[in-house]
């Protein structure tokens, strides 16, 4: 047999939380630098450290939201995957536009906020993660519908506009760290805390 489980859910043998347990801290770590770093970024003094911020957010975001497809694909959940594979490659939109600078990136982040607000919805909307998560997640997938669809519409909508997109993101990294939770406990082994 060969080792890994990726080639265990090939050979059709179950994976369990606990396999996952490597691939669930990476993603975590993912997570974690992009909340620390998306925050960052938004409050950021210079615009070289803005651009510095954001480009470590989303390579973590990326790499996170990549693992987390494999994650849940193999396990069946279909709809949280792709909900992650749509993610990562929002991310990767946004993070093509983030050295341009807040003006020079608003088409990248129009179209990086609409793929995060479909995203969001597939990951959300199934019964995966716990319900406090799912709500916060379906909530900042409608704060960036909006704050897409202002920017196809024409408006001058920077990254870090008030009251959106500003607002969206502490319920954003609030997502995240639903998420980190989930990774960390649910491969914990029974009995410990």
């Amino acid at each position: 047999m060969r080792e890994g489980t990726g080639a265990r859910a090939l050979e059709g043998e179950a994976v369990t939380p606990a396999d996952d347990r490597p691939l669930s801290i990476l993603a975590a770590v993912g997570l974690g630098l992009g909340a620390v770093f998306g925050l960052a970024g938004t409050f950021a003094p210079q615009p070289h450290w803005q651009s510095v911020a954001w480009a470590i957010d989303g390579v973590g975001l990326v790499v996170a939201a990549a693992l987390l497809a494999l994650k849940f694909f193999r396990r069946g959940r279909d709809f949280v995957a792709s909900g992650f594979l749509v993610f990562a490659v929002g991310e990767g939109v946004i993070l093509s536009g983030t050295a341009a600078g807040s003006t020079g990136s608003i088409p990248a982040f129009g179209a990086g906020a609409a793929l995060w607000a479909a995203a969001l919805l597939l990951i959300s909307a199934p019964r995966e993660f716990p319900p406090w998560v799912r709500v916060v997640g379906i909530a900042t997938s409608v704060l960036f519908f909006i704050t897409a669809a202002r920017i196809f519409w024409g408006e001058r909508v920077l990254p870090t506009s008030s009251p959106l997109p500003f607002f969206a993101y502490p319920l954003f990294v609030l997502t995240f760290i639903g998420w980190i939770r989930f990774l960390l406990e649910e491969g914990r082994p029974a009995g410990r805390a």
